[in-house]
């Protein structure tokens, strides 16, 4: 804003790699295993909580640019949840582990998978990097995540056969890295933007990284990478663009077309899955948080001249309300939630 600092190729290069590190995290919170209890459920959700925020987005998009290529970004960015911010806060609330809890969290990621590949199709579309048609771009890159999935579990006990202690512990961490650079260099080849490749190699790893090996890698990006990257977005948001009224009401437009989708979608999908009102409104709110997805799809976008600075501008400014209020809302829903579970117990036991 004051124009003391800008974005140079030092900055914007650390920044890429913070935001493959922070794609890599929101990944690795991801646990497979959830998915095989709850499939239809939640199936069911993210198509109805993703459905419906895109064709919002898509609307709201042309309604603004007149853009296909940007309405389509703009929907693809209103699909997305943000799983590092919906875990801690289901987590502080002891909901994690329970249906409720279990649903939400698998069904944004199934969001999140899904909002990445549109985007890298979109991407193959308007801007190609590779001479691949999408025909066929389609198939390869579904094939290549199917074949990571198989490839990398038994390559990583093969490479930690044998080893104990310190030696392990290291060779672990270098598995990581090293596994996350031949993914992004593999995607990159097809034309396909890191981003996604770090998120993918965090789910894949998801079951392996834990203890020390998480706090290193947490510390390393979140103690350098991931905070520049977050500063290189604050250098790109523009807000003598809201001199003008106009790109002030764009801000507002995406802001309540955005909450109000996905609240509207997950308190329906809720009902649809047999969840009480509260916890269904629950739902809503928990998916409202816009933050790696959509910050990430907010640069390249940017970067390959996709979206104005106006929306670019307005997507920074959601991210940033919508994390706030989501914590706040799921406290608050989530509180009144437990107390009346507390009363029931406290009743039941009088009773007794």
């Amino acid at each position: 804003m004051l124009g003391w600092v800008s974005a140079d190729e030092t900055i914007l290069f650390i920044g890429l790699i913070g935001i493959v590190f922070l794609m890599f995290i929101a990944g690795s919170e991801i646990k497979i295993k959830t998915f095989k209890r709850l499939e239809k459920q939640i199936f069911a959700l993210a198509i109805l909580n993703g459905g419906l925020p895109f064709v919002t987005g898509f609307g709201i998009g042309w309604f603004l640019t007149q853009n296909i290529a940007s309405a389509l970004i703009i929907g693809i960015a209103f699909i997305s949840s943000s799983v590092a911010l919906i875990i801690p806060s289901l987590g502080a609330r002891k909901l994690i582990h329970t249906r409720l809890g279990e649903t939400i969290i698998s069904a944004t990621v199934f969001e999140d998978i899904g909002s990445l590949l549109l985007f890298s199709f979109i991407l193959q579309s308007f801007s190609p990097k590779t001479s691949i048609p999408l025909i066929a771009y389609i198939p390869l890159v579904i094939g290549i995540i199917f074949v990571l999935k198989k490839v990398i579990p038994p390559i990583e006990r093969m490479y930690h056969y044998g080893k104990k202690g310190r030696d392990l512990f290291e060779n672990e961490l270098i598995f990581v890295f090293v596994s996350l650079l031949a993914t992004v260099v593999l995607f990159e080849s097809i034309g396909m933007h890191a981003i996604v490749a770090g998120f993918v190699i965090g789910i894949i790893l998801s079951d392996s990284i834990r203890g020390k090996i998480e706090e290193k890698i947490r510390t390393i990006s979140y103690g350098f990478f991931i905070p520049i990257f977050f500063l290189m977005i604050g250098m790109q948001m523009d807000l003598s663009v809201f001199i003008s009224p106009g790109p002030l009401f764009a801000a507002v437009v995406i802001l309540i077309g955005l909450i109000g989708s996905k609240v509207i979608s997950g308190f329906v999908g809720g009902k649809l899955l047999k969840f009480n009102s509260r916890e269904s409104l629950l739902i809503g709110f928990t998916t409202i948080p816009q933050l790696s997805t959509t910050l990430a799809v907010a640069f390249v976008a940017l970067e390959l001249g996709l979206l104005s600075q106006e929306i670019i501008t307005a997507l920074i400014i959601l991210s940033t309300v919508t994390t706030f209020v989501s914590p706040i809302a799921i406290r608050l829903i989530a509180g009144e939630k437990r107390a009346e579970t507390e009363k029931a117990s406290v009743l039941n036991k009088e009773n007794a």
